[in-house]
């Protein structure tokens, strides 16, 4: 099993990344492995609503910063997490333009679906304020996509303004851990469930309806 992780932040080795580095030793500790890939500093745009995708089966913006790339990678994974920092009391832009790219092109064109019914989890980091509100921001790409969300003892996030002070946030951490632990035991009963006989719910094709016509 392993679970794939995204630091959103434009600090490779900040508070975003101290926070995953903490769920991945979790992960590590219970037997799950783990890989955090970095956003990088340059600006993320987000979906410019082109529908390329419909026939390309990828971002047709994606090959310049790595959505393409995460998206190949997270038809293995298992699991997900996706952390940024706190920008103006929401999630960073550049993760936000990232996911809104990541998420629309998802199994288009006949390509595999990567992230249905896969456990999925939002982390922040902030100085001081806007963590909870940054965290809806994430989630909401969880709930459109049928991704069981995975919670810790307490809301996932850190404080700092750097990876040292990060590294002070006790409970901070503490929160980490248990959200690195809680993801593998959902990722073991998911397994087992599977090796039981449980199969995916069932779906329907539904109907699309508009406010305005």
């Amino acid at each position: 099993m392993k679970v794939l992780m995204l630091n959103g932040s434009p600090h490779e080795h900040g508070c975003t990344d101290r926070a995953l580095e903490e769920i991945a030793k979790a992960l590590g500790e219970n037997g799950v492995d783990s890989e955090i890939v970095w956003i990088g500093r340059q600006p993320v745009g987000g979906c410019v609503a082109c529908n390329a995708c419909d026939k390309l089966g990828r971002c047709a913006f994606g090959d310049k910063d790595g959505v393409n790339e995460f998206r190949a990678k997270a038809v293995e994974a298992d699991g997900f997490v996706f952390g940024a920092p706190v920008h103006y009391g929401r999630a960073g832009a550049s993760l936000l333009g990232f996911m809104d790219r990541l998420f629309y092109s998802n199994g288009r064109a006949g390509q595999p679906n990567a992230f249905a019914y896969k456990p999925a989890a939002a982390v922040t980091s902030a100085r001081r304020a806007g963590t909870t509100s940054a965290l809806a921001d994430i989630e909401k790409y969880f709930t459109i996509s049928q991704m069981p969300i995975v919670s810790s003892r307490y809301w996932n996030m850190v404080h700092g303004s750097s990876a040292e002070q990060a590294e002070q946030d006790a409970e901070g951490l503490w929160t980490m851990r248990q959200l690195g632990r809680n993801m593998a035991w959902l990722l073991k009963c998911i397994e087992a469930g599977r090796a039981a006989g449980v199969g995916l719910p069932e779906g329907e094709a539904g109907t699309w309806t508009n406010f305005v016509r």
